[in-house]
C-alpha cells in the first residue's frame, strides 16, 4: 500500500469516527424527544379519560334529574286535575247551596250562626248582666237558634263546600310546591347539561393536542429509526476500515520485525567477524554479542 493510500485510509477512519459520534449524539437527542412526546401523549390521554369519566357521572346525574322533573310534572298535572275536579264539584255544591238558600231564604252559614249563639251564651254565663240585658240576649239567641234550625237544611252542603275548599287549597299548595321543585330540579339538570357540553369541548381540544403529540412522536420515531439505520451503516463501514487499518498495521509490524531481524543478523555477522579478527568491540557490539550468547 502506498503512502498516499495509507494517509487516505487513516483520514477516512477519523472522518467516520466523527460521523459515528455525531450520529450517536443525534440518535440520543431524537430518542429523548420521541419519549418526551410519547409521555405527553399519555398524560393527555389520561386527562381525557378522567374528563370522560366526569362526563359520564354528570350524564347520570342529569338523566336522574330529568327523570325527576318528568315525574314531578306528572304529579303536578295530577294535582292540578284533582284541584280542577274539586273546583267543578265545588261549583256544583255552590249551585246546590244557592238553590236551597233561595228556596228557604237562608243567607248565613250554620256554623257561623252556632258560633254566635255560643258566644252569647258564654257572655250570659260569665258576665254579670242585668235582667233586662240578659232578656234581650235570650231573645237574640232564640232568633239565632231559629235561623240555625232553618240553616241546618243546607248544613251538609256547607260542610261539603268547606271540605272541598280546604281540599282545593291543599291540592293547589301541593301543586305549587311541586312546581317550585320542578323549577329547581330543571335548573340543576340544565347546569349538569351545560357542564357536560363544556367538558365535551375540553375533551375535543385535548384530543386535538393528543393527536398532535402522537404525530410528533411518530415523526421523531421515524427520524430515530432513520438515524439508527445510518448509524448501523456507518458502524459497519467503520468496522470494515478498522479491519483494513489493522491489516495494514499488522503488515507494517511484520515488515518492521523482519527488517530488524535482518539488521540484527548483519550486526551479529559483523561482531563475529570482529571477534575472529580480534578487533575491538564497541558498546553496541557488546550488546549484540550478549544476544548471540543467549541464543
Amino acid at each position: 500500500m502506498q503512502k498516499e493510500d495509507q494517509k487516505e485510509l487513516f483520514n477516512r477512519l477519523n472522518t467516520i469516527k466523527r460521523e459515528v459520534t455525531a450520529l450517536k449524539t443525534e440518535l440520543n437527542q431524537t430518542d429523548d424527544k420521541k419519549e418526551s412526546w410519547f409521555k405527553k401523549k399519555e398524560e393527555i390521554g389520561s386527562e381525557i379519560r378522567e374528563i370522560i369519566k366526569k362526563i359520564k357521572e354528570d350524564k347520570e346525574k342529569r338523566n336522574s334529574l330529568t327523570k325527576k322533573v318528568k315525574e314531578d310534572k306528572e304529579r303536578r298535572g295530577k294535582l292540578n286535575k284533582e284541584a280542577q275536579d274539586k273546583i267543578s264539584e265545588l261549583k256544583e255544591l255552590s249551585e246546590e247551596k244557592r238553590k236551597i238558600s233561595r228556596k228557604f231564604d237562608i243567607k248565613d252559614d250554620p256554623s257561623k250562626i252556632k258560633e254566635q249563639i255560643e258566644k252569647l251564651e258564654f257572655k250570659i254565663e260569665t258576665e254579670g248582666l242585668s235582667f233586662e240585658k240578659e232578656k234581650q240576649l235570650m231573645v237574640v239567641i232564640k232568633d239565632l237558634k231559629k235561623k240555625c234550625k232553618e240553616a241546618e237544611k243546607i248544613s251538609n252542603v256547607w260542610s261539603k263546600i268547606h271540605e272541598k275548599s280546604k281540599g282545593i287549597d291543599e291540592k293547589k299548595k301541593e301543586a305549587e310546591e311541586t312546581h317550585r321543585s320542578i323549577q329547581k330540579t330543571a335548573q340543576e339538570s340544565q347546569k349538569q347539561h351545560e357542564d357536560m357540553i363544556s367538558l365535551s369541548k375540553e375533551v375535543d381540544e385535548l384530543k386535538s393536542k393528543e393527536e398532535e403529540a402522537f404525530k410528533k412522536f411518530i415523526e421523531f420515531k421515524t427520524k430515530f429509526n432513520e438515524t439508527n439505520d445510518k448509524l448501523k451503516s456507518k458502524l459497519a463501514e467503520l468496522n470494515e476500515i478498522r479491519a483494513q487499518v489493522d491489516k495494514f498495521v499488522k503488515s507494517n509490524k511484520q515488515k518492521k520485525e523482519h527488517k530488524e531481524q535482518e539488521i540484527l543478523k548483519n550486526k551479529e555477522q559483523d561482531v563475529e567477524e570482529k571477534i575472529k579478527k580480534r578487533q575491538k568491540l564497541t558498546t553496541e557490539d557488546l550488546l549484540v554479542f550478549q544476544k548471540i550468547e543467549k541464543k
